[in-house]
């Protein structure tokens, strides 16, 4: 069963979906879009349910600016002068990143692809040194290509791509996928002992995965 229900945290009135199961604890979830859902087990009485709701009141308030703060990014694509891009996890206007004088839309747009591929490759360098040293692994070849639904991949060959995109992210969540593509070379599939190596270097590889859940779909030309 599922029902709606309200609550106002610091002045804002949030609506969330409550559903309820045969569970043993209170959960609360954002997805990446800001649907707030609370998984509750059965006779979960409405008093509780409000208390654990604003007991998270901050970390709730926080993802949701979060999330809109991508929306608006996302949607910002204009390419020109008041166009705003992200590089390296931060935001910048169009003409901070390639020259934007006397250029069509396409042209601009081919430019800033352009940009990133330079700027992921020149990262990419720079970083996967570090790890290769730290895992004594090292790839036969490594390439930036563009992909809609990979961040990156290694195969049976050593051969390890990365995702163009990426340069559009900070440079720690960047070393997360050159550390989990270099795992690869020492674990090919996704087992205990592949999270546990990349887990010994990104403690957090979580929190990683989920910016990339979370703001992937904005991290677009």
């Amino acid at each position: 069963m599922m029902v709606v229900m309200k609550i106002e945290i610091e002045n804002n009135i949030i609506a969330f979906n409550v559903q309820y199961g045969k569970r043993k604890k209170l959960s609360i979830h954002i997805d990446s879009i800001g649907l707030l859902t609370v998984k509750v087990p059965k006779n979960t009485s409405e008093e509780m349910i409000i208390r654990a709701v604003e007991q998270k009141g901050k970390w709730i308030l926080d993802r949701l600016y979060e999330i809109s703060k991508a929306k608006e990014i996302s949607k910002v694509k204009a390419y020109d002068d008041k166009g705003k891009f992200l590089h390296l996890g931060l935001e910048y206007f169009l003409h901070e990143l390639i020259e934007t004088s006397s250029l069509g839309e396409e042209e601009l747009k081919n430019n800033l692809k352009k940009f990133y591929i330079t700027s992921c490759k020149k990262t990419i360098g720079e970083r996967i040194k570090i790890y290769e040293k730290q895992l004594g692994v090292k790839p036969k070849v490594i390439k930036i290509v563009e992909s809609t639904n990979q961040w990156g991949s290694c195969n049976s060959d050593k051969k390890i791509t990365f995702n163009y995109r990426l340069a559009m992210a900070p440079i720690e969540v960047i070393d997360y996928v050159i550390i989990h593509e270099l795992c690869h070379l020492i674990h090919m599939n996704h087992d205990r002992s592949f999270w546990r190596l990349v887990g010994r270097i990104v403690s957090d590889y979580k929190k990683k995965q989920d910016y990339l859940g979370r703001y992937g779909t904005y991290m677009t030309l």
